[in-house]
């Protein structure tokens, strides 16, 4: 189900971007050149539909793709204009910085771009959390909006919504 949220009421959260100061995890717009190590750390943890959309989003100028870096190392990113205008996503953290605050913070540098370029709304697209999004920023359920622009997508291009690293968690011994 898509979700609709107020970008006109979004502000920044300064305690938020603390914690995540104090973690050393910056929150920063992707450059181009940097596309391949992105879509390369999307693809094995959320599969290539996601991948396609961040090569999408990072293509804009500017990119409409954000990502949350640690010790130099890719842990999260978040896009917007990758499916449809007005659209956020899609967004992953990687199972390893879940918890720390990264996925809101994504979340949030992104829809405050969307705001910055003109827009009042902004819809979620196949939200999967859809309780982390309506306690972060205030989003609601957008009803009938199922399967919506999704309809007819090519089973490739399906997010897996399981990291690498679950997988492995989750296989038995062999």
């Amino acid at each position: 189900m898509d979700m609709l949220v107020k970008l006109y009421e979004l502000k920044p959260d300064p305690v938020l971007e603390k914690r995540l100061a104090d973690q050393d995890i910056l929150i920063r717009r992707v450059l181009a050149p940097e596309l391949k190590a992105l879509t390369s750390w999307i693809e094995p943890r959320f599969g290539a539909g996601w991948a396609s959309e961040a090569t999408v989003a990072t293509m804009r100028q500017p990119p409409s793709c954000f990502v949350a870096v640690k010790d130099g190392e890719l842990i999260g990113f978040a896009c917007h204009e990758a499916t449809a205008k007005g659209f956020f996503g899609p967004t992953g953290v990687d199972v390893s910085a879940r918890g720390h605050g990264v996925g809101q913070a994504l979340l949030i540098a992104t829809l405050l771009d969307m705001h910055a370029q003109g827009y009042a709304y902004g819809v979620i697209g196949g939200a999967g959390p859809m309780e982390f999004y309506r306690r972060s920023v205030g989003a609601i359920p957008i009803e009938g909006s199922v399967p919506g622009i999704y309809r007819d997508m090519l089973p490739i291009a399906t997010p897996s919504e399981v990291s690498e690293s679950e997988k492995l968690q989750t296989e038995k011994p062999r």
